[in-house]
């Protein structure tokens, strides 16, 4: 690709995406590598700059997870972001230990120097005569003693040696996080390293984006044909709409009424893309089979698996009958890669499969073909907006792959999901009729499989309680509940028990994430 790079070597930190997704957002094309790649590979892929992320560990530890030390000595512009600065600090002669007390959550950073890294970014107050800022910490450890050849450019109260900098060498070290929001002018920070220090060219744009993912697709489907797995969501619908732009009519739309799907969903989808964008959908009612290999299941990871499975088997048997299908397109996002596997660029933690990701079985007869793999669910709006796809589809929520399976907490019969279907239906009904659909990321319907007792008409209920959730975020990574207007919370109650049978009982849900995740499994 003729754009400028920047690479992150990734130390096991959950935020290791967003230090991505931050850098694309400058409009530069950044990607996640493996903590321990070899110096001269990170040569060959000639970056601008090199960013070293947090991790969970510390760097004095057996076992704590190392870069080539060559890395610093490329003369390429190096940033290390908490573990990354500790690791950089103890590699090149300075010293890292256990603080004498943790900093944790927002901290004011008092800026010494200010002429390139943190050029511009002074907020104006003043506190004991010194500039400052506020940004966010999270660490235990500290650097002790600087490296020879660096100096400090910041420090909050409770740490010295909050930012170093060797200005000769172009290497950085900040303690905090400039990647998350809590950071006040973290997005100004990253910028000046990426602009100023590293020289790096603006040119990741969404209309680059589609150009470059279109002629992989083609170099990589070839004169072959593909199918791809629609859903109707934006992931899916941007998947179609850049492999049919590179491979045209030898794309086949499959859709799979697997029963788990929301009230409306399947007249919807089809009236989409065979009307809209003239693409020829296949149309298959798997309700029984799914219903079938769900029976009983309890287990949030086994009705993945299952699920997972299932589609691949009806996609397959689909595309033996049309003849000649070589390749399977899903709408694979970065978020369903770093929470579905442990060690896919670094020692991270699995937080869940994705049914289209760890839920897939290891052998299969279609190739697969994820042309959003690594962006976000921003970026693919964007670039949904790019290739013309209508608002209404660009600005959907995103919906789980597993469907209503995976909101009904337990085992999964017809009734509870026609339960959920209508009591999800009425969610969607009021948060629309708000206007408050572009203001929250997801808001949906759970139904936990408990009964409580209740009172209507006199009479004891023994039924169903629906859980509202509602949350607000910028990438899904990350996300906190949304204060939703009393109001409206109570008339989505009232509409619930009154029109939905066997519930009687609605709660909110008031749970971040982390500690908690956006869908219930």
């Amino acid at each position: 690709m003729n754009h400028d790079r920047i690479i992150v070597l990734d130390f096991g930190s959950q935020y290791s995406m967003l230090i991505a997704r931050k850098v694309r957002e400058a409009n530069v094309y950044c990607e996640i590598v493996s903590h321990d790649i070899p110096a001269h590979r990170i040569r060959d892929m000639d970056p601008k700059g090199i960013i070293l992320s947090g991790g969970p560990a510390s760097v004095y530890q057996k076992g704590a997870p190392r870069c080539d030390p060559e890395v610093f000595r490329l003369g390429i512009p190096v940033l290390g972001i908490c573990y990354g600065m500790q690791l950089m600090a103890m590699e090149l002669g300075g010293t890292v230990t256990r603080a004498m007390k943790g900093e944790y959550g927002k901290a004011d950073l008092f800026i010494d120097d200010d002429t390139d890294l943190f050029y511009g970014i002074l907020d104006g107050g003043e506190m004991h005569g010194t500039p400052s800022t506020l940004c966010w910490m999270s660490h235990g450890d500290s650097v002790e003693t600087v490296p020879p050849g660096f100096d400090v450019i910041a420090h909050t109260p409770n740490t010295s040696n909050a930012a170093i900098r060797n200005r000769a060498l172009r290497l950085y070290g900040i303690q905090f996080h400039p990647e998350v929001v809590h950071t006040r002018r973290g997005n100004e920070i990253l910028r000046n390293f990426l602009f100023r220090i590293c020289g790096a060219r603006p040119t990741w744009t969404p209309a680059a984006f589609v150009d470059y993912a279109v002629e992989k697709v083609r170099q990589q489907v070839g004169d072959g044909r593909a199918v791809i797995a629609l859903s109707g969501g934006v992931d899916s619908s941007t998947a179609a709409l850049l492999v049919q732009r590179a491979i045209g009519d030898r794309l086949t739309g499959i859709f799979v009424n697997n029963g788990l799907l929301r009230k409306g969903e399947p007249e919807r989808v089809l009236s989409t893309f065979r009307d809209h964008f003239k693409l020829n959908v296949l149309y298959v009612d798997a309700t029984k089979s799914f219903l079938s290999i769900l029976r009983g299941v309890r287990d949030p990871e086994e009705k993945r698996r299952r699920i997972g499975h299932e589609f691949i088997r009806i996609f397959e048997e689909e595309a033996a009958k049309l003849g000649g299908v070589e390749f399977l397109v899903q709408g694979t996002l970065y978020p369903d890669v770093i929470e579905s596997t442990a060690a896919d660029t670094g020692p991270a933690a699995r937080i869940k499969s994705h049914h289209n990701v760890g839920g897939l079985p290891e052998k299969m007869h279609l190739k697969l073909v994820e042309p959003l793999r690594y962006l976000f669910k921003d970026e693919v709006r964007k670039v949904g907006l790019e290739l013309k796809l209508p608002e209404d589809m660009v600005w959907r929520q995103p919906f789980p792959g597993p469907g209503l399976a995976v909101r009904v907490i337990g085992t999964v019969t017809r009734e509870r999901l026609d339960i959920l279907r209508e009591a999800d239906a009425i969610v969607q009904e009021e948060i629309a009729g708000a206007g408050l659909i572009r203001h929250l990321w997801q808001s949906f319907a759970v139904l936990p499989v408990i009964r409580s007792v209740g009172v209507m008409g006199d009479e004891r209920t023994y039924a169903y309680p629906i859980v509202l959730r509602a949350v607000t975020s910028e990438d899904g990574m990350t996300a906190d509940w949304a204060r939703l207007p009393y109001d409206l919370i109570e008339r989505i109650s009232n509409r619930i028990i009154n029109e939905v049978p066997h519930v009687n009982r609605v709660v909110y849900d008031v749970s971040s994430k982390p500690p908690a995740t956006i869908e219930w499994e």
